[in-house]
């Protein structure tokens, strides 16, 4: 199987989707147990929900699941959140600390070696390679990292989250416009609630290739799956009328981004 998709666009934006994969090889299928076996951890759906938002966007997704390996973990392992609750380069539980894979048939070292190897390094060299040519057309790139999770997960958070999670590690992976932009466009969204720099402040894939002073930026989008999803339990359906009720918001952010992006570009003095 393809472990990455890409479609590519001319926008200064691309959309970088590490969790909506669902497929798992059958010799790690096998490996997991019941509970493993739902998936349940999966950012449901939302490729469609983003699809057509933003003309020429450059999409890049990976078809593998999470408990293959995390596409949006630190490859050395480093936690993104010290001292809280997240699951790992390989989780060993669900997002409710539940466990995944069948006694005795937690990945070892040798399988962890493999995985990024396999998977978690073809996906970021594609995504690294699509930076590189969108920048290299416009001088600047806007990487949106797209994500979704249940609204609710005491393992992970108190309460209910928030329905638009925006990161960007506290104003360090982009441009103030680029930031304050998508803050105030998710702030008026009716009958929406938002967060710049909540519970989720960008991912690693967010903090590893935002770099403003390069011209390459990045911002973390995570979604409540409450906001598109029929219910956030199995078969973790999507809804129709809250999917197209969300994607007017989603859509004026891509938009506004890439007319952003297109400031920068021509602030930097840099020439398609």
């Amino acid at each position: 199987m393809a472990v990455v998709e890409v479609r590519q666009g001319n926008s200064p934006v691309i959309l970088g989707f590490p969790h909506t994969g669902t497929d798992v090889p059958a010799a790690i299928w096998d490996r997991l147990n019941d509970n493993g076996r739902i998936l349940a951890d999966t950012d449901w759906h939302i490729h469609q929900l983003y699809d057509g938002l933003l003309p020429e966007v450059t999409v890049v997704r990976a078809t593998f699941h999470r408990y293959v390996i995390d596409a949006n973990r630190d490859p050395e392992g480093v936690s993104l959140y010290p001292g809280q609750n997240t699951t790992g380069l390989i989780p060993e539980t669900d997002f409710d600390g539940k466990p995944i894979w069948k006694d005795g048939e937690a990945p070892t070292e040798a399988d962890i070696a493999e995985r990024l190897r396999s998977f978690h390094a073809p996906y970021h060299a594609a995504l690294a390679a699509e930076i590189e040519r969108v920048k290299a057309i416009h001088g600047v790139v806007v990487l949106y990292d797209c994500h979704s999770i249940r609204s609710r997960i005491p393992f992970l958070f108190e309460g209910k989250l928030p329905d638009l999670n925006i990161g960007t590690d506290m104003g360090k992976t982009c441009a103030p416009d680029i930031e304050k932009a998508t803050a105030a466009i998710a702030a008026a969204a009716e009958g929406y609630s938002s967060i710049l720099n909540g519970r989720f402040k960008g991912g690693w894939t967010t903090r590893h290739y935002g770099r403003p002073e390069t011209g390459v930026h990045a911002i973390q989008m995570e979604l409540a799956q409450s906001t598109h999803l029929a219910a956030e339990e199995p078969p973790f359906a999507l809804d129709a009328t809250r999917s197209a009720l969300l994607r007017k918001p989603l859509g004026a952010i891509l938009n506004r981004i890439e007319t952003i992006a297109f400031d920068l570009k021509t602030l930097t003095g840099s020439e398609a």
